[in-house]
């Protein structure tokens, strides 16, 4: 492997951890901002955001359903974990991933599925041109999936 990939790797992690980070906080500008100007992010069986506009729009949608109250009363957290992450090809032009995620709140597991990356460098950075979200199932009275 040649340094330019592993800098690459740790830029896409970066990236990732962006994303998550930004959601959990609901800063719907600052998570669209990991995508590309035309990046998509897709929802499978859902919704398909071409463009940093329509996601906000999208997130910010979701951000008003909220998390699940903590014990008392007041707003809950959210917390994105991100594992088993795989590079499945990377070239200086564009890198294919794709990792496991859970979604926590107050109550516990709410949402868990599959990502599937493809990122191209920009400047320094590696963002998103496209994101599939695989929702594999959700916990009893989940905020985010109904």
């Amino acid at each position: 492997m040649e340094i330019w990939e592993l800098v690459a790797r740790e830029r896409i992690r970066d990236t990732l951890a962006a994303y998550t980070h930004a959601g959990d906080r609901g800063r719907a500008e600052e998570l669209a901002a990991t995508f590309t100007e035309g990046g998509v992010l897709e929802i499978r069986g859902g919704e398909v955001c071409s463009g940093r506009e329509a996601i906000v729009a999208l997130l910010a949608a979701a951000a008003g359903r909220g998390s699940a109250p903590g014990p008392d009363g007041r707003p809950g957290v959210i917390r994105h974990m991100v594992t088993n992450l795989r590079f499945e090809e990377v070239t200086p032009r564009l890198a294919r991933t794709s990792a496991y995620f859970l979604v926590m709140n107050a109550r516990g597991p709410d949402h868990w599925g599959r990502y599937r990356d493809v990122l191209v460098p920009c400047g320094d950075r590696w963002l998103f041109s496209r994101r599939l979200v695989s929702v594999d199932g959700h916990g009893a009275g989940s905020t985010m999936t109904g």
